[in-house]
């Protein structure tokens, strides 16, 4: 691969940047206030290279791991946090959560539709799996959003109701066709909330927004947030592993439902992680800096060839993800095939749709990366149905970034000229 491209594209990739220049400039001064934030929690918590030898074994007395979930709840604004290669994935470190927020006979009210997919066998959408929701008498409801956004009134009227003992948002969009929330309308969801049910307890999935606002959702009235290591937190260095952060019971209880009761988060050994693990934060402003960089110019470019790009406007950078719709699947799979072709890892692999645990349909997923499963770095996958909308996200630098889209729009263009 010569990464060649035709003058035409590069005069197409001119003008995208162009148009996107005022973005940029917005990300860096995000990225620039929370490099402060994170390095300040550093500083503050007198990080040294002790603290990177990590241990071994049952974990006890790891104070790397210690001092860095110290860094995490300084940094999220919370009380605690439970940070981990014990987590396999961020489904886990949800699920987790979910499970610390309610008990047998309580019910938890999404607020934002359905959660995720493959959260829903959590909640015991998919049958009595075991250990779902539904195994331990857990109930759960959702509120439907409108016009992509939190209903308000309809949630005002649920989440009033006494049965109600936690309120779920997810602050992505997943595979659905909404909005991601910004920091604001997290912050007007938690005051409905606590306006008609103080005591019940609010969790965020938190997952592909870290960075991309000065504030997380725990400085605006959330009691628990959850996230995984390999997308923006773990700064591209992370190479497994989640986290969960919030009020210290809750983070407890989670640390409970990770291991088990009595030990939760006392042992848990890192294995000479720690050092990846702190130096993945500290970079991971500035890397999902690049990430949004990577978007914002796939979306300018989209956009002058004509696609539906999603999010536009205002709505822009609120998390790491982008869209764009195909409307055809061939289109779909010849953009993911250029991303697969541009990527540092992999790059002679042809992305096929697949049957992926977890999904209801046909998944075809593009991911050259150094990490398995890595959002963080650029990816690109989407749902074999209609509207054949690729989900596009990360970005470990803006110029490879760039030219893995160069290179997916590369293919495409070559298929409209068949």
């Amino acid at each position: 691969m010569s990464f060649d491209f035709s003058h035409e594209l590069l005069e197409l990739a001119r003008q995208a940047e162009a148009q996107a220049a005022l973005r940029f400039a917005a990300i860096d001064e995000v990225a620039f206030a929370n490099t402060r934030k994170v390095l300040s929690a550093f500083t503050n918590h007198r990080v040294s290279d002790t603290y990177f030898a990590g241990t071994t074994g049952y974990g006890y007395d790891d104070q790397g791991r210690d001092k860095l979930e110290e860094i995490y709840a300084e940094v999220f604004g919370a009380e605690a946090a439970l940070v981990r290669t014990g987590f396999v994935n961020g489904s886990h470190a949800l699920a987790c959560g979910m499970f610390a927020c309610v008990s047998t006979g309580e019910t938890m009210l999404s607020v934002t539709g359905n959660v995720y997919d493959t959260l829903q066998t959590v909640t015991g959408q998919h049958g009595k799996l075991g250990g779902t929701f539904a195994d331990y008498g857990i109930g759960f409801e959702t509120v439907d959003m409108k016009d992509g956004l939190p209903d308000l009134e309809a949630i005002r009227v649920r989440a009033a109701q006494p049965h109600i003992k936690a309120v779920y948002i997810q602050r992505s969009r997943g595979y659905a066709i909404r909005h991601t929330l910004s920091i604001d309308e997290i912050a007007e969801v938690c005051k409905v909330v606590r306006e008609v049910n103080p005591e019940a307890v609010i969790m965020v999935d938190n997952c592909y927004g870290e960075f991309c606002d000065t504030r997380e959702p725990t400085q605006v009235g959330a009691d628990l947030i959850a996230g995984s290591l390999i997308k923006n937190p773990g700064g591209g260095l992370a190479p497994t592993g989640g986290y969960i952060a919030g009020r210290k019971d809750l983070v407890e209880r989670a640390a409970f439902r990770l291991t088990l009761p009595g030990i939760g988060g006392e042992c848990g050994s890192t294995n000479g992680l720690n050092r990846s693990l702190y130096q993945g934060f500290f970079m991971a402003p500035h890397i999902t800096a690049q990430a949004l960089k990577t978007a914002a110019f796939c979306s300018a470019l989209m956009g002058i060839l004509g696609y539906d790009v999603s999010p536009v406007g205002d709505r822009a950078g609120l998390d790491i993800i982008h869209t764009v719709n195909f409307g055809a699947p061939e289109k779909l799979l010849a953009f993911c095939r250029g991303i697969q072709a541009g990527s540092p890892v992999d790059s002679y692999v042809t992305p096929e749709a697949w049957a992926m645990p977890g999904y209801d349909d046909p998944v075809v997923m593009a991911a050259g990366a150094f990490i398995q499963g890595s959002s963080i770095e650029l990816s690109c996958d989407g749902p074999m149905r209609p509207p054949y909308a690729a989900f596009i996200q990360g970005g470990l630098t803006y110029e490879s970034g760039k030219l893995g889209i160069l290179t997916a729009v590369q293919e495409l263009l070559r298929l409209e000229r068949k």
